[in-house]
């Protein structure tokens, strides 16, 4: 089994965002601290295609899922 790394510049691409380092973390500065009680799929900035991209991804444990986890830690900061 082959597996793929990604960076967060891919996922912040694959999300249709800015991926240039200074705009994920304003990204993060900016959306943060995401409450707990919120999966990050059901967060209220997402759109619904970037949302079901989050939420495939960690449902089919996809090559994003380490990713899409390191987001979501980031956001709960």
């Amino acid at each position: 089994m082959q597996t793929v790394s990604h960076s967060m510049p891919e996922l912040f691409e694959q999300l249709g965002l800015q991926s240039d380092e200074v705009s994920i973390r304003q990204f993060i500065k900016g959306h943060s601290p995401l409450p707990e009680s919120v999966l990050l799929p059901d967060a209220p900035f997402w759109t619904p295609a970037q949302a079901a991209f989050l939420r495939e991804g960690w449902k089919e444990d996809a090559d994003w899922v380490e990713l899409i986890d390191q987001l979501n830690l980031s956001l709960r900061g």
